[in-house]
């Protein structure tokens, strides 16, 4: 499974970085810390700054879920845009959950080969649990509410898991998003993946140099 690598925990030289601007960070950050991780929330430019002031020691970013139009907004009323997108591309270990997933996408931060779909369910059945396979995991609770879904993805997205026939998770490189909310349940196996995302970026030593990874 992916997760049975080491995780970083506290002391280990890097924090993850959860973008405070909305949405439920609180309980991603309760998570982490669960498992142990390092935690700082990111409301401005000075907090993003003071998060990774080396850009390379091991650490990580989540953006949560929230309405994507009014997190773009003040992602970039914040001065967050770039430094949040250039970050990513050089390797920062990102993951998007619910809104996060369309923050990736092409047409948004564009740092993931991932086109979403907003609001895929539609109103009625915009909130709803259900439990499937996640690949590498295994059977998992996945809670939706007014979720996208990936309507579109590129030849290096792998797939992790579907709902109907449906791609809502997804891994590109350094990138993990989920349509649902992981959070929002008692199952850390999705943080102990993305933690274990973290610490391999430690041991290859971001920040990557190429730019192979812009779309």
């Amino acid at each position: 499974m992916y997760h049975s690598k080491r995780l970083p925990l506290k002391g280990d030289g890097g924090a993850v970085a959860i973008l405070a601007l909305q949405g439920a960070f609180a309980e991603h950050e309760q998570m982490l810390q669960r498992l142990g991780a390092e935690t700082t929330l990111i409301r401005n430019l000075d907090d993003w700054n003071k998060a990774l002031p080396q850009r390379g020691s091991g650490e990580g970013a989540i953006i949560p879920g929230g309405e994507s139009t009014a997190m773009m907004r003040i992602m970039k009323d914040e001065g967050l845009f770039e430094p949040i997108r250039e970050a990513i591309l050089g390797g920062l270990p990102v993951l998007g959950t619910c809104a996060g997933l369309i923050m990736l996408d092409r047409n948004h931060l564009g740092v993931m080969d991932i086109l979403a779909k907003r609001n895929a369910y539609g109103r009625q059945l915009g909130s709803f649990n259900t439990e499937e396979n996640f690949r590498g995991i295994g059977k998992f609770p996945m809670t939706f509410i007014r979720a996208p879904y990936i309507e579109e993805a590129g030849p290096d997205v792998e797939i992790l898991a579907t709902v109907e026939g449906k791609a809502v998770a997804a891994r590109q490189k350094n990138m993990l998003v989920t349509a649902f909310h992981p959070e929002l349940t008692a199952d850390t196996r999705i943080h102990e993946l993305f933690l274990s995302m973290v610490a391999e970026s430690r041991h290859d030593g971001f920040p990557k140099s190429d730019r192979s990874r812009q779309l």
